[in-house]
């Protein structure tokens, strides 16, 4: 996973329709008065506010491994951030709710850290988490074979497969750990405005890794290449640019 490659300004260029899954997952979750809560990969800190006006009684904690997204991130009395990776992190008390939103695809060992999570919950505590599912999607199975081809010389080791698993895996997971757990999949419609959306997003998450291997030369020379792949595989229509976006949800509640 790359650690500080994160540019906040181009993540939060279409804000909407990222935070979205954020709000329907915590949706889903039914903790009443929680003592503490997680945010884990809390990037910048907005939607780790969410959970603080969500539950104004607890203590909200959010880390990340990127300083320059954690450097955006507005602390107040009960709402703290850190630097901090996913794949060490371990909390100082026990947790009532643990969030990740959109991170654990970035983490290849994700699923052994789903039964160490459920084990730093409080007895009828809560994890919730919500990755991509677009991973055999145009928007990243070209770009796998570009890198793997013309770009195999420098980015042909960072053209992975699928990195997350359908809802019915991760449930199979979490009940395994005695949880009860609601899991489910959404395919968003995303219009996104502009030349080049789909580039612009992807910019911000799935490229990132390749953009901070390249110099500034190579740099506009790759995304000139994934833009030429990216019209024609998601055309720009009259009213904007379709993006289907499949995302996998899990809530979990550990037995009390």
């Amino acid at each position: 996973m790359s650690r500080d490659v994160w540019d906040p300004e181009i993540y939060h260029h279409y804000a909407d329709e990222r935070s979205r899954p954020f709000f329907e997952l915590i949706a889903r979750i039914q903790a009443e008065s929680p003592h503490y809560v997680v945010d884990a990969g809390c990037g910048s800190g907005e939607l780790t506010a969410e959970l603080a006006r969500r539950w104004p009684h607890a203590t909200v904690h959010g880390f990340d491994s990127s300083a320059a997204m954690v450097g955006k991130a507005t602390a107040t009395g009960t709402l703290t951030f850190e630097v901090a990776e996913v794949e060490t992190w371990r909390p100082d008390r026990p947790v009532d709710v643990i969030v990740s939103n959109a991170v654990l695809q970035w983490v290849p060992a994700h699923r052994d850290l789903l039964p160490r999570w459920t084990e730093a919950l409080t007895p009828g505590g809560w994890l919730a988490f919500q990755v991509p599912g677009n991973f055999d999607a145009p928007s990243h199975t070209l770009i796998r074979e570009l890198c793997r081809t013309t770009w195999r010389d420098r980015l042909g080791d960072l053209a992975p497969g699928t990195p997350v698993d359908g809802p019915a895996g991760y449930l199979d997971l979490l009940a395994g750990l005695g949880c009860q757990v609601d899991a489910w999949e959404t395919t968003y419609q995303h219009v996104l405005p502009g030349a080049d959306p789909v580039l612009d997003w992807i910019s911000g998450t799935a490229l990132r890794p390749m953009l901070d291997r390249l110099d500034q030369d190579e740099r506009a020379a790759f995304r000139a290449d994934c833009a030429a792949l990216l019209r024609r595989a998601y055309p720009r229509r009259p009213y904007g640019t379709l993006f289907p976006f499949r995302r996998i949800f899990v809530v979990a509640r550990k037995p009390g």
